[in-house]
């Protein structure tokens, strides 16, 4: 407790498809046909709920949902419960990681509201008070600029805090602390202090959650120096971002989406860590790179199905790190499809998205047959009514028309 106390005073003292129609003469030989379009069948769940179910195997394209959260391979279709492992849900994967790292180091520690006996507002720190005491699992007061500049100091003193913001929104309240000293204090120190925490918390666009419990702070934190940014889709993931980030040296914000919390998978009873920078491939394909992250990953795989039924092989590409990019990952894709579709629940506005153009524009313009279309939500305030939200986000059926204009 000393420690994070000294730490206390060191932190304070220191729609987008439609442009293709006017931009396709700029690419106007392409070098790859489509003419030889390979004939893939996923297995796709048919339910919007959260829970993680496969349906039946069948030849034609289904009705897309709009509120679908998982999509997998015919290979991924086979019984789990004759696989290695144990099934968790993605919250609980993200306490399994913890408590791994909690047991490991000693000098993890939890700080947040309600993160103690009542185990976080979306139960990811539940039993780990009881198991570990008050003073690694710290309750705050409802003051997120207090204790994350606090989780700051006490990183500055030799501790890997884990700050949990109830809910990503706020910690707009927090921004100063994250960027004048999270994102900088290692370089202004001139390399004598190290920051290694870790920010995580629920964010996205929930069910009907209201404007202000819907944001989506990735384009907010991106711009800030010093800061790493990932993004976790699944339990798998969550689980090894979780464990990465906690044991990076460097300041870490770990974004989860509220939606995806009750997706159940099944994961390696051994230890494993993920690399905080590299992407995943979700989907091996020839016509078109698909790139998005976390719950939109899930609306792309809808998506999938009927571009597959129709005759094209996209590929989709998990990108995980938000900052930086894998551009070797993505680098090496666009090189073999030449055709790029962003996807993100992030505004269109100063998003991921436009920053991910940015990077591939200036890497591999030379690679594209097409301009790069980018997908983002609408930039307007989240309705709280149902039918509005889901106007304002992405569809599983306007990625579907994205990739058909691309691959025109």
């Amino acid at each position: 407790m000393a420690a994070i106390i000294q730490g206390i005073g060191a932190a304070t003292a220191l729609t987008s498809a439609n442009s293709l129609n006017t931009k396709k003469s700029l690419f106007a030989n392409s070098r790859r046909s489509l003419s030889e379009k390979k004939g893939r069948l996923f297995v796709v769940r048919s339910d919007g709920r959260l829970s993680c179910g496969l349906n039946g195997r069948g030849g034609r394209a289904e009705q897309l949902i709009t509120n679908a959260v998982d999509a997998k391979e015919d290979a991924a279709a086979a019984s789990t419960s004759s696989k290695p492992g144990h099934e968790l849900l993605l919250f609980e994967a993200l306490r399994e990681g913890l408590e791994e790292e909690m047991d490991r180091d000693p000098t993890v520690c939890v700080m947040g509201e309600d993160v103690g006996h009542y185990g976080g507002s979306y139960k990811v720190t539940k039993g780990l008070a009881p198991k570990y005491g008050d003073l690694r699992v710290l309750d705050t007061p409802i003051a997120e600029n207090s204790f994350t500049g606090m989780g700051i100091g006490a990183a500055m003193t030799g501790l890997r805090p884990v700050i949990e913001g109830m809910n990503m929104g706020f910690l707009l309240l927090a921004f100063n602390q994250i960027s004048n000293n999270c994102g900088m204090l290692h370089y202004t120190s001139g390399g004598q202090f190290k920051i290694p925490v870790v920010i995580r918390g629920p964010g996205g666009v929930g069910r009907q959650l209201g404007a202000e419990h819907s944001q989506r702070l990735e384009s907010y934190f991106q711009s800030i120096p010093g800061i790493q940014m990932v993004a976790c889709s699944t339990p798998y993931n969550a689980k090894g971002l979780m464990k990465a980030a906690i044991r990076s040296d460097n300041p870490v914000i770990l974004f989860e989406h509220v939606l995806l919390y009750n997706l159940k998978e099944r994961i390696p009873d051994e230890e494993y860590v993920l690399n905080l920078e590299e992407a995943e491939m979700v989907r091996p394909g020839e016509h078109v790179t698909i790139l998005t992250y976390s719950r939109m990953r899930y609306h792309v795989m809808q998506a999938a199905k009927t571009l597959v039924n129709k005759g094209y092989d996209p590929e989709v590409i998990d990108i995980r790190s938000l900052k930086p990019f894998d551009l070797y990952t993505i680098g090496k894709s666009v090189k073999k499809t030449h055709r790029v579709l962003i996807v993100e629940e992030c505004m269109r506005t100063g998003g991921i998205g436009a920053s991910l153009t940015a990077a591939i524009t200036e890497n591999f313009h030379d690679y594209l047959d097409a301009p790069i279309v980018c997908l983002s939500s609408q930039d307007v305030p989240t309705p709280y009514a149902g039918t509005l939200e889901n106007w304002t986000v992405v569809q599983p059926p306007q990625i579907v028309t994205a990739v058909e204009q691309l691959c025109q």
